[in-house]
């Protein structure tokens, strides 16, 4: 994994970033600059950080930069929408394998594990205390909540959201834009677009 660059803006201005400022300074890095789109923040600091104005249209040119938002889509629309050097940001309290993959943009908060041979996609979050164990497969856009367990061999689409507390129990898949909710326990794979709550899961809607 590359290390952190002196010098990184951070994208979005709300409490998600807050994290992500304190993950990046802990890990050696400087926040130069916070964008956002809500207007009521400019001028305002975060954590010290100045929120300077607008998130960019287009490029990101005064340094390396993360998408502080934690709303899968909402991030993934700023991403699709800018263009940047995204940089992974990992808290040096977390525990990650060095034959881990984490993808650019992707960020692992304090507390985390994760065990040898998995993959992280892009710009995906692995939230405070979340375990991912060996062999799993994570898509880009994928937001682990605080206190998730995620078991050996899982894969987990695009865009899937894990609530808080929530357990993918072995070798299980969980399909592209799923919904787990908190404290859900998924013993078995869960199709594409679908919302599961309960332990074990059911599916309780469709995306």
């Amino acid at each position: 994994m590359k290390s952190l660059p002196d010098r990184i803006v951070i994208v979005g201005g709300g409490g998600h970033a807050k994290v992500v400022i304190a993950t990046v300074r802990a890990a050696g890095g400087e926040v130069v600059a916070v964008y956002d789109d809500n207007q009521a923040r400019w001028g305002q600091q975060l954590l010290g950080a100045l929120i300077k104005g607008p998130i960019p249209d287009k490029t990101i040119e005064e340094a390396p930069a993360i998408i502080a938002i934690g709303d899968n889509r909402a991030r993934r629309a700023a991403a699709e929408r800018i263009e940047a050097e995204w940089v992974t940001a990992c808290h040096p309290d977390a525990v990650v394998h060095p034959s881990v993959s984490l993808g650019p943009g992707t960020v692992v908060f304090a507390g985390v594990v994760v065990q040898p041979d998995t993959t992280i996609g892009a710009h995906s979050i692995i939230n405070t205390a979340a375990s991912i164990d060996h062999d799993c497969v994570l898509g880009d856009y994928v937001h682990v909540a605080p206190g998730v367990c995620v078991c050996g061999g899982v894969t987990l689409g695009d865009g899937v959201l894990m609530g808080v507390g929530a357990t993918a129990c072995p070798t299980v898949r969980i399909g592209e834009g799923v919904v787990v909710g908190a404290g859900t326990v998924c013993v078995e794979d869960v199709a594409s677009g679908a919302t599961v709550v309960g332990a074990p899961a059911r599916v309780v809607g469709r995306g």
